[in-house]
């Protein structure tokens, strides 16, 4: 196995020598777009040489590169929205690799209209299938539930995400669980990342720079996941001067402090900063005063949070930049005599970008470690406790073309998982283990005049499996004409991770992690051995993209998910023979519809999703508890002159699967041996689930939210935002779950409103 991970190693660095053969008439200008004023770069601005059809667009860090291109004297602009236009003139010289800085300066006068989406360039310059961008703007546009915005109420609202649930829900992203979505932030693992009260992430969203939602048939850089990535980073601190914000609300208190080490300095074009931020949750202390009737027990919301994170960067002079960063999460749900949670995350690394002045290369990479540790505490049951920990190494070559990308690199991933929890049956299940992950990749962007053309290959080398997968991934797009783009993906996936919690669980606060199996597994209901210990899945997505008049963008996919091995606990097991994993087999597909348009007053965004997620165990194919059929979101957001802003959004969701109860039985459980009364002791109630799994539907699920919001503008740097919110605006009592032997139901949260006071400075 190694020798073959050896052979196909040496051909990527063939392909790779081959593919960086530069011509010696020419040569490369690069640089970086900078907002002059704050040091801040110009991410998504359009760069171009006037009188050619040269043309780039800025990454996060403001780069941009034109490579090959014949040497003689040009005159290159950038161009971007809300800033006056900026030229300069360059000569490039025969095999020379130049660098040029530009500083923007922002418009006076603003227009009322955006003509020019930062957006729509670049969905008419990337692939993009399936992928979309979303930055701090768009998240604070949101309605927010408590009066805080964060990117876990946003991601609610994008298409083919599903949640469970307002308390303890996860995400599902186009039918994959939640263990099979790979979240990163600044490169590094993080393993759960949400709160128990599912409004609130551990992301900060004053400090996100931008998040990466790949809903399927991602790139070859990204592995070790069968479903989506979040990839979220963060931004640098304030270059040029100290400052931050304080804010408060029922539900919350966060903080964040920022300004330079060493200013930016617009001629040298170097800095270093540092930011730090951080929120505590006491919700658990305000709720029972303020939403008593949130909790039918009287308990309130008994939901608490810790969350820190800093980070400090430097910038050079030519775009080079190294970050250092650190964080830590804590979770905590106090259920009074019924459980109590706590979990933990902490961790840290470095990420950096190098970029050698003579070569026509961008060198990249991450170096981290992240552990999360959870532990649950029932009444008279021995506590579930899990922890996995880890570090993560990437290491990412770039290399320009006039009109095409190479991209390979590395990526090695240590992890151990430690798991011990005890079953319904009382059965012991335990895990302690080590593994290593080796993968290497390339792809290669050829862009021609109406063809994006994205080859990849990764091969993924589970050490502790012995297991070895190779990956392709293809995506391609073609533009029929300026307003008219049609792509299509496909994409084999594999990963080791597999989740304590079942898909059976509609509610479940303790998600745990293990690494896959290394005892031998069976194919779904039978006794053939399975060729592998992976998790696979196959991805084919396909879509459209229309830019329509007066600035409306339509944006169409459809997909399918082959997920062809599923790993889980086997829950039922009864005794310590039994195998401690069951495999399943299963499909998700639909199509995802979205329609949107932003202009400097307003935004709207309007989505409809349906879809299909079925799983087979080898006896019966059933839809899963999160297949929700229809999903419909509608979000606005108006801004009412220059302190005023409005925003209201509207979801509604078709009921989710459930098994329905066939009957019931008394369960007596014989403690008092053979002096037990069996004619007048009071046994337990037994369910009886009928035979078709998921064969029910809950109530439909919707609900309305509403925020207004005031800024008041003390000074330049001084100002203040009174947010005033509702959740569940005409109180709808939306289904959480149903206690089958009480006959009780426990609906999710009502009418929510709250006030949240914010001060810049």
């Amino acid at each position: 196995m190694m020798r073959s991970f050896q052979r196909l190693t040496l051909l990527l660095f063939f392909f790779i020598s081959v593919m960086l053969t530069a011509d010696a008439q020419t040569g490369t200008l690069r640089g970086n777009v900078y907002d002059e004023n704050t040091g801040e770069a110009i991410a998504f601005g359009q760069v171009f040489l006037e009188g050619t059809e040269l043309r780039a667009i800025t990454d996060l860090d403001g780069f941009f590169i034109f490579s090959d291109i014949p040497t003689g004297s040009y005159t290159l602009q950038a161009t971007f929205i809300g800033y006056d236009t900026i030229g300069t003139s360059v000569t490039l010289e025969e095999n020379q690799v130049k660098y040029v800085k530009l500083l923007m300066v922002e418009k006076s006068i603003q227009l009322n209209t955006i003509n020019v989406s930062a957006s729509r360039e670049q969905r008419r310059n990337e692939v993009n299938v399936s992928r979309i961008t979303v930055t701090p703007q768009q998240i604070k546009s949101l309605p927010s539930t408590g009066g805080e915005a964060d990117i876990a109420q946003y991601l609610m609202v994008l298409p083919g995400i599903i949640s469970t649930g307002d308390q303890g829900g996860q995400i599902y992203i186009r039918g994959g669980s939640p263990v099979q979505n790979k979240i990163l932030l600044d490169g590094m693992t993080i393993y759960n990342p949400f709160h128990s009260i599912g409004f609130f992430s551990v992301f900060e969203t004053e400090a996100i720079k931008s998040a990466e939602v790949l809903s399927g048939a991602f790139g070859a850089e990204y592995g070790g996941r069968i479903s989506a990535v979040v990839d979220l980073k963060t931004r640098e601190g304030d270059k040029k001067r100290f400052g931050g914000l304080v804010s408060a609300s029922p539900f919350q208190v966060k903080a964040l402090l920022e300004g330079p080490l060493t200013p930016f300095n617009p001629e040298r074009g170097s800095s270093s900063s540092f930011l730090i931020t951080g929120k505590h949750s006491y919700l658990d202390k305000t709720s029972p005063v303020l939403y008593d009737y949130a909790s039918p027990d009287s308990l309130g919301l008994p939901y608490n949070y810790t969350d820190i994170y800093g980070k400090m960067s430097f910038v050079s002079g030519e775009g080079s930049k190294i970050d250092f960063f650190g964080f830590s999460f804590s979770d905590g749900v106090n259920l009074e005599n019924i459980a109590t949670l706590d979990w933990k995350s902490g961790g840290g690394g470095m990420n950096f970008k190098l970029i050698p002045r003579s070569a026509n290369l961008i060198f990249s990479g991450t170096l981290a470690y992240s552990k999360y540790d959870i532990s649950l505490q029932a009444p008279d049951d021995q506590p579930r406790i899990n922890s996995i920990g880890g570090f993560n190494a990437i290491f990412d070559f770039k290399s320009f073309g006039k009109n095409s990308t190479v991209n390979y690199g590395f990526e090695l991933n240590g992890i151990a998982t430690k798991l011990e929890f005890r079953n319904f049956v009382g059965v012991t299940f335990e895990q302690n283990e080590n593994t290593t992950e080796l993968a290497g990749y390339i792809a290669l962007r050829q862009k021609t005049d109406a063809v994006i053309f994205e080859p990849g290959l990764r091969a993924q080398f589970y050490a502790s499996l012995g297991d070895f997968s190779i990956e392709p991934r293809l995506a391609l797009k073609s533009n029929f004409s300026d307003k008219f783009r049609m792509k299509f993906a496909v994409g084999k996936y594999s990963q080791n991770l597999i989740s304590t919690v079942s898909e059976q669980d509609v509610v479940n606060y303790f998600v745990g992690f293990l690494t896959g199996p290394e005892e031998q597994l069976y194919e779904p209901g039978t006794n053939v051995k399975t060729k592998d210990k992976l998790q696979k899945a196959w991805h084919f997505l396909a879509g459209v993209e229309v830019d329509l008049n007066a600035g409306w963008d339509l944006n169409i996919e459809g997909y399918y998910k082959d997920f062809s091995q599923l790993i889980g606990v086997n829950r039922m097991k009864v005794s310590q023979e039994d195998p401690d994993y069951s495999t399943e087999t299963g499909d998700a597909y639909g199509i995802d519809v979205t329609l949107s348009r932003q202009t400097t007053k307003f935004a709207v965004w309007a989505t409809y999703s349906l879809g299909y997620v079925n799983r087979d165990d080898g006896y019966q194919e059933y839809p899963t508890h999160f297949a929700r059929r229809h999903n419909i979101n509608l979000l606005v957001n108006y801004s009412l002159g220059r302190s005023w802003e409005f925003g209201v959004r509207w979801n509604y969701g078709s009921g989710f699967p459930f098994t329905l109860t066939q009957g019931f039985y008394g369960q007596q459980d014989l403690l008092g041996g053979i002096d037990t009364d069996v004619l007048t002791d009071n046994a337990d109630l037994g369910i009886i689930y009928s035979e078709d799994r998921n064969s029910g539907q809950l109530p439909d699920y919707h609900r309305l939210d509403m925020s207004l919001k005031k800024t008041l503008e003390f000074s330049q740097h001084l100002r203040m935002e009174i947010l005033a919110s509702v959740t569940n605006v005409y109180n709808r009592d939306n289904i959480f779950y149903f206690d089958r032997v009480t006959y009780s139901r426990v609906d999710q949260l009502p009418i929510i409103p709250s006030l949240t006071v914010k001060l810049e400075f």
